[in-house]
C-alpha cells in the first residue's frame, strides 16, 4: 500500500511544522512541564488556525477530514516538542465520542468550542483499583426528575483540573444482559455543582496533561447529555479507544522522531579522537537501526488510520501500532540518550524528556501488556473460561 502524501497533507505537515517551530518555545515548555500546565494562549492559537479539529465535521467548525490528517499533527507536533505537541493534541481528548455518537444538538454545542482551542474535554473512565478492566465500573447514574444524577469517583483523568467538560462512562442499568449493556456515556459540564478535583501527584512524563481525580457527589444533568444510546456506552468507548490508540501511535512516532532528529544532530557535531561521532561505524549502525524501526512503525502507524477512514479498523489494528510506535519510541529516546552520553540526561538537551514522554504513551491507554492481550483476543479468538 502506498502512502505517499497527497499535496494537501503535505501543506498540512508544512503548516503545522512552522507552526510548532514558532511557538515551541524551549524555555517556556520546560517551566511550563514543571508547573503541570498547559498554555491557554498557544491552544487557542492552534485552534484558530484548525489543527485541534481537522479531524471533526466541518458543521462544527472542523477540517472536515479524516483520523490521517489528524495523526500527520500529532506525529508533527511531537517531533518538535514531545510534551507540548501531546498536551495540544490530547486538549480534545474523548470529544471524537460527542462527534461519532452524540447528539447533533449536543455536537453544535461543544464540538466548535473544543476545535476552537476554547474548551478543554476529557474521558472520565477508569475508577480507583480496577485498572483497565471497565466491565466492574461503580460510577451510578440514575434518572430522577428528567434529569440524570451521577455519584461515584473517577481517577487518572487527564487534565481533570483544567477540563471544561468530562465524558463520563456510568453505569446506568446494573441488571441489563448482556452485562456490557450496563453502562451508558454522558457529557458533564465541569461547573456543575456535586464535582469534587483532587489533582494526582507529579508524574514521570506526559507532564502537561495531568492526570486528576474527579468525584462526582449527586452531579446532575439533563437527559440530552446522554451521548448516544443508553446501554451502549461501553461499545462507544472501545470503539473510541481504537481510534484514540492510533492517535497515541502517532504521538509516539512523533516522539521517537524529535529524539532521532536531536541524536543525529548531536553525532554529526560532536567530535571524539579528532573525528565526528557520525564517522564511527557503531554510531552509523545505531542511527541506522533507529531509522528503520521509526520508518516500520510510520507504515503500521499509517495502515492502522487509513483503515480507519474506511471504516475497517479492528481493535487489533490500533493495539497493534500503539504496541510497535511505543515500543520505537521507548528504543529511539533510550538511544538518543546514549548517543549524546551525558548530555542526554540534562534537562537542556530535551532528549530526556522525549524519553519520559515515550513512557508516557505506552501507558497510557492500556500498558503493553494489555495491547497483547486484545490482539490476541483477535488472533486468538475469547477462550471459554
Amino acid at each position: 500500500m502506498d502512502f505517499e502524501l497527497s499535496k494537501s497533507q503535505k501543506e498540512i505537515k508544512k503548516a503545522a511544522w512552522e507552526f510548532a517551530r514558532g511557538k515551541f518555545d524551549k524555555e517556556m515548555i520546560i517551566e511550563q512541564a514543571k508547573a503541570q500546565t498547559l498554555p491557554r494562549t498557544i491552544l487557542k492559537e492552534a485552534g484558530k488556525l484548525g489543527f485541534l479539529g481537522i479531524h471533526f465535521d466541518e458543521a462544527y467548525e472542523g477540517g472536515g477530514m479524516g483520523l490521517f490528517e489528524n495523526i500527520l499533527l500529532c506525529e508533527t507536533f511531537c517531533r518538535k516538542d514531545s510534551t507540548l505537541g501531546s498536551a495540544l493534541m490530547f486538549s480534545g481528548y474523548a470529544a471524537e465520542c460527542i462527534l461519532r455518537f452524540g447528539a447533533r444538538e449536543l455536537a453544535e454545542k461543544f464540538l466548535p468550542a473544543i476545535a476552537g482551542g476554547r474548551m478543554i474535554s476529557t474521558g472520565a473512565f477508569l475508577e480507583p483499583d480496577q485498572g483497565y478492566d471497565l466491565s466492574g465500573l461503580q460510577t451510578d447514574c440514575r434518572e430522577e426528575n428528567d434529569e440524570w444524577v451521577i455519584n461515584g469517583i473517577k481517577s487518572f483523568v487527564p487534565f481533570g483540573a483544567l477540563a471544561d467538560c468530562y465524558i463520563v462512562l456510568c453505569l446506568t442499568d446494573p441488571g441489563a444482559s448482556p452485562k456490557n449493556g450496563k453502562f451508558s456515556m454522558l457529557l458533564v459540564e465541569s461547573n456543575r455543582e456535586g464535582i469534587h478535583v483532587q489533582p494526582c501527584a507529579e508524574k514521570l512524563g506526559g507532564r502537561m496533561v495531568p492526570f486528576a481525580r474527579v468525584q462526582f457527589d449527586h452531579v446532575r444533568v439533563p437527559f440530552s447529555n446522554l451521548i448516544g444510546t443508553n446501554g451502549m456506552g461501553y461499545v462507544q468507548l472501545n470503539r473510541f479507544l481504537i481510534e484514540n490508540r492510533i492517535q497515541i501511535a502517532a504521538m509516539a512516532l512523533g516522539t521517537a522522531m524529535g529524539a532521532f532528529d536531536r541524536a543525529l544532530a548531536h553525532a554529526r557535531e560532536r567530535e571524539q579522537f579528532g573525528k565526528k561521532l557520525a564517522g564511527f561505524q557503531i554510531t552509523r549502525h545505531k542511527l541506522a537501526e533507529m531509522t528503520a524501526e521509526i520508518e516500520s512503525c510510520r507504515y503500521l502507524t499509517y495502515y492502522a488510520a487509513n483503515r480507519f477512514d474506511a471504516g475497517k479498523a479492528t481493535s487489533r489494528d490500533a493495539s497493534t501500532a500503539k504496541l510497535m510506535a511505543t515500543r520505537c519510541a521507548m528504543a529511539v529516546a533510550g538511544e538518543a540518550i546514549q548517543l549524546l552520553g551525558g548530555y542526554g540526561y540534562m534537562t537542556e538537551y530535551e532528549v530526556e524528556h522525549f524519553y519520559r514522554d515515550a513512557k508516557h504513551a505506552e501507558i497510557f491507554q492500556g500498558s503493553p501488556g494489555i495491547q497483547k492481550n486484545l490482539i490476541a483476543d483477535e488472533v486468538i479468538g475469547r477462550l471459554k473460561q
